[in-house]
């Protein structure tokens, strides 16, 4: 079992007191974000000063898809920077899910800019509709680039879709994901160039650069420049490599300056082993440990062909990462009293939390899930750290017959009396996850204080 440093007598033992959280910048972004919205609607409005005729209302309704579409695509790029306010205050998980919506928002706006614009020219002018769209691809300027634009994020969407997506490797979609960047540079030009409202509208041309060059900065910088900076300064390598539980290995990864990255339990980097077959994939992993000045440790179940191969690293091996992003900290917490549920490598930040989020004896209770007693990763860890710190450490593992225990409302009392004054850290497998959450709120806990990350999209 591997044990990185000695818990006692590096790490300050957790106090008793906890901060205020931080208010969500969630709310006010999203806030902001529609209001943007309203403008491009404005933009329209101000700018048409009366709507004729089938032709008119098609064209019209065109103008607006296309509008709204323009907006969407340069908010999909910006929710894809890894803003690090965004990663780390509002959540990863809920950013991912943003991005996710707002990519089903471009594309239904996308189809129906160009079925209306098309449908609208074809009335205007009195043509098949098959005619029109190859007059207008052809003949009007800077067509040819949106033709490639549209097809690019036509794939981009379909391959996104949940059906399609688990059927291919990540791989291949997060390659076919990083042409949206090509599709939203390929269609810029058409916007301003063929769209009425930006024709001879000097403050609106304006305001379109800035918000496309402004998205485009947070790509150079967040996504290029703060990543190559990370990596040139930290000089990231594996240290050694430990086997935690069947198909379960630690990874201890060296480096400078660490502390300067700021990062905290409970949040993960996305790692990229410079080793033969592993490096052209970037994958989040969670830290296993608290991060220290020279030494970070990520904990990895083999759920896969780069997940397997983490475990045949070699000590030297390079290793570029970028982070830390996560919400999943101390600083979420609300309540004196906490409970972290974990599911099978779901452990991982919450071993980092159970370690160092402050609590007093009593205050801090974990509770484990696995199927079998083998399965349970960093177990002589946790008891350790349970023992010095005065917390608790609960196992809940399939019986004999292969039942599993129930995570009821009525379980979770029995386990943990005054759960419902608990803040609760909730990390593992989807399925559980949903269930626990519907166990807990059952228990009266509030939802303020579930405090879960979740990648699955």
């Amino acid at each position: 079992m591997t044990t990185m440093y000695d818990e006692r007598a590096t790490v300050p033992r957790p106090t008793h007191g906890r901060k205020r959280p931080r208010p969500s910048p969630a709310g006010p972004l999203l806030a902001l974000l529609w209001a943007g919205a309203a403008a491009v609607v404005a933009l329209w409005w101000f700018d048409t000063r009366s709507v004729v005729g089938l032709a008119g209302w098609l064209t019209d309704a065109g103008r607006i898809a296309g509008l709204l579409c323009g907006y969407s695509c340069a908010v999909l790029v910006a929710l894809m920077a890894r803003v690090p306010l965004l990663e780390r205050r509002i959540g990863s998980d809920r950013v991912a899910r943003w991005h996710a919506m707002a990519g089903r928002y471009t594309v239904c706006l996308l189809v129906a800019h160009v079925s209306l614009i098309l449908f609208g020219y074809a009335a205007q002018d009195g043509s098949g509709i098959v005619r029109e769209t190859l007059s207008v691809v052809l003949d009007y300027p800077d067509m040819l680039k949106a033709t490639a634009a549209t097809v690019i994020l036509f794939a981009v969407g379909i391959v996104s879709a949940g059906a399609v997506r688990r059927r291919v490797s990540h791989e291949f979609w997060y390659y076919l994901h990083l042409l949206t960047y090509a599709a939203v540079f390929l269609a810029f030009f058409h916007q301003l160039s063929l769209g009425s409202d930006f024709v001879g509208n000097t403050l609106a041309q304006a305001a379109w650069y800035v918000l496309y060059l402004g998205t485009a900065a947070l790509v150079g910088w967040f996504r290029l420049l703060a990543p190559v900076r990370l990596n040139l300064r930290h000089k990231l390598r594996v240290e050694s490599v430990h086997r935690e539980a069947p198909g379960v290995f630690s990874v201890v990864v060296r480096g400078e300056r660490l502390q300067e990255l700021g990062a905290q339990s409970g949040q993960f980097f996305r790692w990229r082993f410079l080793a033969p077959g592993m490096r052209w994939t970037s994958t989040p992993y969670s830290l296993s440990a608290p991060p220290r000045p020279d030494r970070l440790r990520i904990t990895v179940k083999a759920l896969g062909d780069h997940s397997a191969s983490v475990g045949l690293l070699r000590p030297g091996t390079r290793v570029w990462a970028e982070g830390p992003y996560g919400s999943l900290t101390a600083e979420r917490r609300t309540s004196r009293k906490v409970l972290m549920i974990a599911g099978g490598v779901g452990i991982t930040p919450l071993r980092a939390l159970f370690e160092s989020i402050p609590g007093g004896p009593g205050e801090v209770t974990l509770l484990y899930r696995a199927r079998t007693a083998a399965d349970l990763a960093l177990g002589a860890e946790l008891e350790s750290i349970a023992q010095w710190r005065g917390a608790r450490v609960l196992y809940a593992v399939n019986g004999a017959d292969g039942s599993r225990p129930q995570f009821t409302a009525e379980a979770l009392r029995e386990s943990v009396p005054d759960v419902a004054g608990h803040d609760v850290y909730l990390c593992g497998p989807p399925a559980m996850a949903r269930d626990l959450y519907a166990a807990l709120r059952a228990a009266g806990v509030p939802d303020r204080r579930i405090h879960h990350e979740s990648f699955e999209l």
